[in-house]
């Protein structure tokens, strides 16, 4: 999901880490120093298609294969545990509601749209059914007093559809994105020399195959495009990685760039060549291990940055907050990314996972567990398949912290009006 991500991920388990299925984990809450919180997984830079990827097409990795529209989400079976019957209610809905309804009315207006018909019916669930359910739904968020209230309600009104996930058993794995905010100069300068280039106004008739990255940057085929300048070549990459980005100007003024395009060359992940190279260890890859990596190997940089020959091209956004790939901004913390080729563009979910909230005591992450409504509003290029889910997790530092630690397993159903 944001601007293209799109922000999204993840070949993860295709590197031998395997996760583990719900009954396999307990919901347990484990504590992390806020400065050690780190998002490799997250960005791409390990074994992830990263966000600004999600309108490029992409061949999905071998356990998300192309699944009919029916199979990926299916009616709750009257055997399964009714997640709305259980005590735990939405967290955030007292602090929140507003932002709730924000995303609501997102979803409505962009239900509403002729390109939101194009996409429907979804596992029969017509567009028409859709936009009832969250006009309905938006209804009930206004005067429920509190969760325990919406959450009944909702159970009284609503059917529920489930991820089939990526075991068949509604198994789906959770990751967090987050919006970056960095600083940056409109001109270049001995600080800031590392650019971000505009979509060139001849993009469209480049010849295929486009040229790599090495080939553009070692180039002036991109000059007069630069659209700001970094002080810091990774931070740059990351840009890349990220889709889109806030930077805060020498002059105080801010300035806000999104996707515009990519070259039609593959993404490569900085994190999995440096496994590949023994570098490494998978487990050991961070951010932070990485920028150590480079820091104590300068000369290195450029060679592993340019082992991924894709390269994306942005657009200022004149202050727009981050959007998703319907085209309305997406909400922190209430709006989600899936795959939109399975799964009801801008329909109402309720997700069951773990996400990690600060300790006001101590001033560390510790993960909990949460159950809350959200809308499906964002897409990603390698949120692929029943069994992936990304949140959005705001804009900044503690958001990229937040976002990187949400790695878990757990479930997501969407809710349709009872006929």
């Amino acid at each position: 999901m944001i601007g293209s991500h799109s922000f999204g991920k993840n070949k993860y388990d295709q590197l031998g880490k395997t996760k583990r299925s719900p009954k396999q984990r307990s919901w347990r809450s484990t504590l992390y120093r806020g400065g050690d919180i780190l998002f490799a997984t997250w960005v791409g830079l390990i074994c992830a298609v990263p966000p600004c990827y999600m309108q490029a097409h992409f061949q999905s990795p071998a356990e998300a294969a192309e699944l009919k529209l029916a199979q990926a989400i299916v009616p709750m079976s009257p055997r399964a545990v009714n997640p709305l019957t259980l005590d735990i209610t939405d967290d955030l809905l007292e602090s929140d509601r507003q932002n709730l309804l924000q995303a609501i009315d997102h979803s409505i207006q962009y239900i509403r749209t002729p390109s939101a018909a194009k996409r429907y019916p979804v596992a029969g669930i017509s567009q028409d059914l859709m936009e009832r359910s969250l006009v309905r739904f938006r209804r009930l968020v206004q005067v429920s007093r509190t969760a325990k209230d919406l959450q009944q309600a909702v159970n009284r009104e609503f059917d529920l559809y489930q991820s089939v996930g990526r075991d068949g058993k509604g198994s789906v794995q959770f990751t967090g994105y987050y919006e970056a905010v960095y600083k940056a100069s409109r001109t270049r300068t001995e600080e800031f020399k590392y650019p971000l280039y505009r979509l060139p106004a001849d993009f469209a008739q480049w010849r295929s195959p486009h040229p790599t990255r090495a080939m553009l940057e070692g180039s002036k085929r991109l000059a007069g495009l630069e659209i700001a300048w970094l002080s810091d070549r990774f931070q740059a990459f990351l840009v890349h990685v990220q889709g889109s980005a806030r930077f805060e100007l020498p002059d105080g003024n801010l300035l806000t760039v999104g996707y515009a395009g990519k070259t039609n060359q593959p993404y490569r992940s900085v994190g999995a060549e440096l496994v590949r190279d023994g570098k490494m260890r998978l487990e050991d890859v961070t951010l932070q291990t990485m920028l150590e990596y480079f820091q104590k190997n300068p000369q290195d940089l450029v060679m592993y940055l340019n082992r991924n020959p894709s390269f994306v091209f942005f657009r200022e956004t004149n202050g727009r907050p981050a959007t998703g790939s319907i085209g309305t901004p997406v909400i922190t913390e209430r709006s989600i990314a899936t795959d939109k080729k399975i799964f009801p563009s801008g329909g109402i979910a309720l997700i069951r996972t773990e996400i990690p909230f600060e300790n006001p005591a101590t001033g560390k992450l510790e993960l909990r567990q949460v159950q809350r409504f959200v809308l499906d509003q964002d897409t990603g290029g390698a949120i692929r398949g029943a069994g992936r889910v990304d949140i959005f997790m705001g804009t900044g530092d503690r958001a990229k912290q937040r976002a990187g630690l949400i790695k878990g397993d757990g479930e997501l159903y969407y809710l349709v009006l009872k006929k």
